[in-house]
């Protein structure tokens, strides 16, 4: 055996338990896609969504079943008038500087979330009062009882800042990432594009009762350090996971799931099981998709199954088709409107439809993040188009460049654009207050819909009295959205994750890294 042989086996039977024992410690994690931003309220994706449960807390915590409970709480008193809520919160919260959580930290956080985040958008204008009282007590005043309340508080957004943080405009970047969570950012390990961690909170205080299901329950920490590193090539992501260089791989792709189960040391498992629908944006803003009678044009066309075999044609199982705005088997899933998703073949018939619309030739910019199921679907509805008969420019960009180039309002020749593609995810598509991509006028995302109606059901469902009638209220809320058409839904599917067999207790929904252990 030649000596440097000698030399590399010796060290590796000296070195194992000491590699073990750091490794043990440190838990490396493999995102689906950089971190755009540090702000909870940014609407920065699935990552930033995933980085805040990190590092913040909540006055409530949904559980594993979407339902909320109370988290920085000790205690929640309600009037018998239903009108008045008072929110005590649980002694030893401290934020990472180590200043105590206080009322008017919550107060503060609760306003800047309103001001961005759909659901709390409602709450607030159903109340006249959201004051501190106390150090520890929280007073909402309602115009009229609103028994959502916890709900609309337990959305992961809704996280509690410090007061001079929430004291940001809601509408620009905090620079600051101070929380109060079981986990601390370390921003400067951060390299952009790359890697990110974060270290255990020593001084964090779990819930004393209960068990962690989702973000509820003890956030109790079993490891040191995470760290966080985003792998765009899929195949070195695969490999990564089968040497065990790292731990978790939130979302590989469809085609690398049936090789990822053969290996005996890694589980595929769905843990989001509200899964994510995947949309067609369309911007109403600018010609050709400011005409309705082009966007049902475009909705008709859509061929669901089409899109969700360019997704997750390997894993048939995982992706579900004739779908509107809800997960299947949650309460307000409905069929109503689907029969508008017809799946058109007779473009000739479509070219002349079009042109008879006020179709001109336009140029219609589809933009695109280049990688993932963005990327998969986004090459499907360049197609698509183009069958239409329409003058398609398809461009895509790194993920975080979309992302800001999303909410660009000009015209498409001045840095805009016509259409793009992304997913509603996970509890976009179970609380329908949240779902900001139905919303229009004043209140509307990137696409800007002008959808009245949509709005006045919206209201209604929000000041309905029974379940019953909620459902109602979705059902035509969906029929008004296949008519209005925001975006065309292109069907949903499920995205297993992927993680090493010595993990145990990661929890249904999106990633978090608290309750995680290794065996």
């Amino acid at each position: 055996m030649r000596r440097r042989t000698v030399l590399t086996a010796a060290a590796a039977l000296a070195t194992p338990r000491i590699v073990r024992a750091e490794s043990d410690r440190v838990l490396r994690f493999i995102p689906g896609s950089d971190l755009p931003s540090l702000d909870p309220v940014s609407g920065g994706g699935n990552t930033a969504r995933d980085h805040c449960n990190m590092i913040y807390d909540q006055l409530f915590g949904l559980d594993a079943d979407y339902r909320p409970h109370p988290q920085m709480l000790a205690g929640v008193r309600t009037d018998p008038d239903g009108k008045t809520w008072e929110l005590t919160l649980r002694d030893g919260l401290l934020f990472h500087d180590d200043t105590p959580v206080l009322a008017r930290d919550c107060v503060a956080s609760l306003l800047r979330w309103a001001r961005r985040d759909s659901y709390g958008s409602s709450l607030m204008q159903r109340t006249d009062e959201i004051a501190a009282t106390s150090d520890r007590t929280i007073r909402i005043r309602l115009k009229r009882p609103f028994a959502l309340l916890p709900e609309a508080l337990a959305q992961p957004s809704c996280v509690i800042l410090p007061e001079r943080v929430a004291q940001t405009d809601a509408f620009k970047q905090i620079t600051e990432t101070i929380g109060s969570g079981p986990f601390r950012f370390l921003p400067d390990e951060r390299v952009h594009g790359a890697r990110w961690a974060y270290a255990r909170f020593e001084k964090y205080v779990p819930r004393p009762e209960g068990t962690p299901s989702f973000l509820a329950g003890p956030r109790v920490v079993h490891f040191d350090r995470t760290v966080w590193t985003y792998i765009p090539d899929t195949a070195t992501a695969a490999a990564a996971m089968t040497t065990g260089e790292h731990d978790w791989w939130e979302n590989p792709t469809h085609d690398l799931i049936g090789t990822l189960r053969h290996n005996p040391a890694l589980r595929v498992e769905v843990k989001e099981r509200m899964g994510l629908i995947g949309m067609l944006r369309l911007n109403h803003l600018h010609k050709p998709f400011d005409n309705p009678a082009i966007r049902r044009l475009v909705l008709a066309c859509v061929n669901q199954d089409t899109f969700m075999q360019a997704v997750a044609g390997a894993e048939p199982d995982l992706y579900r088709t004739k779908m509107g705005l809800f997960s299947p088997g949650t309460p307000m899933a409905t069929a109503a409107g689907t029969e508008a998703l017809i799946a058109r073949t007779d473009f000739a018939a479509v070219q002349r439809a079009l042109s008879e619309a006020g179709y001109n030739g336009e140029k219609v910019v589809l933009i695109s993040s280049a990688a993932g199921t963005h990327f998969a679907m986004s090459q499907v509805a360049a197609d698509l188009l183009r069958q239409m008969g329409f003058a398609v420019d398809y461009q895509t960009q790194d993920f975080a460049a979309i992302t800001r180039r999303r909410i660009n309002k000009e015209p498409p020749e001045k840095g805009g654009w016509n259409a793009t593609v992304f997913n509603s995810t996970g509890l976009l598509n179970v609380f329908l207050p949240a779902n900001y991509l139905i919303r229009g006028g004043s209140t509307a995302s990137t696409g800007w819909p002008d959808v009245p109606r949509i709005e006045a059901l919206r209201e209604d469902w929000l000041n309905a009295q029974t379940s019953e009638e909620q459902k109602r209220l979705a059902s035509e809320i969906q029929r008004q959205f296949f008519h209005d058409v925001p975006h065309a839904p292109l069907g949903l599917f499920y995205a297993p994750t992927c993680f090493r067999g010595d993990l145990a207790d990661i929890q249904p929904g999106s990633p978090v890294m608290h309750a995680v252990r290794r065996v």
